[in-house]
């Protein structure tokens, strides 16, 4: 007896049977489920998300096993695969590995069996052949339902492995982009170091000239004081460097008077802007009140002034700090502005193009912020003053990384932000957005 031959209102009967019954399997399967100890996420569902696209697929199954001619057949099995492949995916969404969606795809297999043999026994008037074909139905729907199952998961591992290779992929250039500013950084200190001891050396040699004039060698030793001190300074910063590379400094969280400090600061430097003939203005308010790290911060602030007056040869130096945008965020702005040589694209150390890099990036984060309909804007610093000074062509302001190195690193160690506006012969505006507050 062919397919087409088969009674179909026996057939008619059993589906519409298993319909009735719905309710009865899909709580024998999950109860199934849960006695099952090598299945546990099973128990972290609710109701609608344990049977998910199961009704679906148990009604392609009775449309299966009732359909009118072969294509309404073949229908119905398309669909159902694809239900079934649907169900794989939303249990890979839900944790489960391969092994426990097949074990629960067998449950359901010995529940649907369990039904057809006691309908079957219930009613012995119904053909033989009809019970075959439902049992080869049913046999047909839970393959097609591992098959399908097992292929979307094994899809869904290679798209999440392929997106950990990426990953991957992109820390280790992330990785040895890190190395090669930090050797970028070391190989110009380096370079300063050599310099300055190339100084020390010469201005020595001078001094072991036993013709030189005592007024000559008078001023020789200042030379040679200065050079000392400047080479002592140096040392200093690559001390201070290599500890944060290293990872050694921890950062010490108190609550301190970031006014009253970088005020103290500006009226400290103020003599070494008024030799070199520049003005030193402080803008912000007279006490306000932050938490974070005071040693460190003063440092960050005492490198970027230093930076600042040392590579202005007009105008003068800009230290201000302010709120950020308080409504929306906690955080506080120190920026340093000068009216130095500034930089450009191609004439700058691999230090200031990360700064540059990590400006942009902020840059992107902030107009994203603004399209999501927050305020992520800041008090801004008063405008760059400009510089009538000349510059040679090839001018690249020299040795600045050992200082920028330090403020960089400082500033991740206080979950603060560096940011770099600059033009060349207008000068540069350093940013650092520190947290008002640190969770403890």
């Amino acid at each position: 007896m062919t397919e087409t031959e088969l009674p179909r209102d026996q057939l008619l009967a059993l589906a519409s049977h298993l319909n009735s019954r719905r309710d009865s399997i899909l709580e024998k399967w999950r109860a199934a489920v849960k006695q099952d100890s090598a299945l546990t996420n099973a128990t972290t569902l609710s109701s609608a998300q344990f049977y998910d696209h199961i009704p679906s697929v148990l009604d392609s199954f009775e449309r299966n096993l009732c359909a009118r001619s072969q294509a309404a057949a073949v229908d119905a099995a398309e669909v159902q695969k694809e239900l079934a492949a649907d169900h794989g995916l939303h249990r890979w969404h839900h944790g489960y590995n391969q092994q426990e969606v097949m074990r629960e795809w067998g449950h359901l297999h010995l529940c649907l069996v369990a039904v057809l043999e006691e309908y079957d026994a219930a009613h012995p008037e119904i053909a033989h052949e009809v019970m075959a074909f439902a049992r080869l139905t049913l046999a047909q729907l839970c393959s097609d339902g591992v098959n399908e199952s097992a292929s979307r998961y094994a899809r869904l591992q290679q798209v999440e492995a392929a997106g950990r290779l990426r990953d991957l992929e992109q820390a280790l250039a992330q990785l040895r982009s890190l190395e090669r500013q930090r050797a970028d950084a070391w190989r110009e200190a380096a370079h300063d170091l050599r310099g300055k001891l190339g100084v020390v050396k010469n201005v020595t040699e001078i001094l072991t000239n036993d013709r030189l004039a005592e007024s000559d060698r008078s001023e020789i030793r200042a030379m040679l004081q200065q050079g000392v001190e400047s080479l002592h300074a140096l040392l200093e910063d690559l001390i201070v460097l290599s500890r944060l590379d290293a990872g050694h400094d921890r950062r010490n969280i108190t609550r301190f008077d970031a006014g009253a400090m970088l005020r103290d600061l500006c009226a400290a430097m103020k003599s070494a802007a008024k030799e070199r003939n520049l003005f030193l203005d402080s803008v912000g308010p007279e006490s306000f009140m932050v938490e974070g790290d005071s040693v460190k911060t003063l440092r960050i602030a005492q490198n970027l002034l230093l930076n600042a007056i040392r590579y202005t040869e007009r105008g003068g130096v800009k230290v201000g700090w302010s709120e950020v945008a308080p409504q929306t965020y906690e955080r506080w702005m120190l920026y340093v502005q000068d009216t130095g040589p500034g930089f450009e694209d191609g004439l700058i150390t691999p230090l200031a193009q990360a700064i540059k890099k990590s400006t942009e990036e902020v840059q992107v984060v902030e107009q994203e912020a603004e399209k999501a309909g927050q305020d992520s804007t800041f008090v801004a610093p008063a405008p760059v003053l400009s510089s009538e000074s000349k510059h040679r062509p090839d001018y690249q302001p020299p040795g600045e990384g050992i200082g920028l190195s330090i403020v960089k690193k400082l500033c991740e160690l206080l979950d603060a932000s560096l940011e770099c506006e600059t033009e060349r012969g207008k000068g540069s505006t350093f940013r650092v957005i520190f947290p008002r507050h640190y969770e403890a």
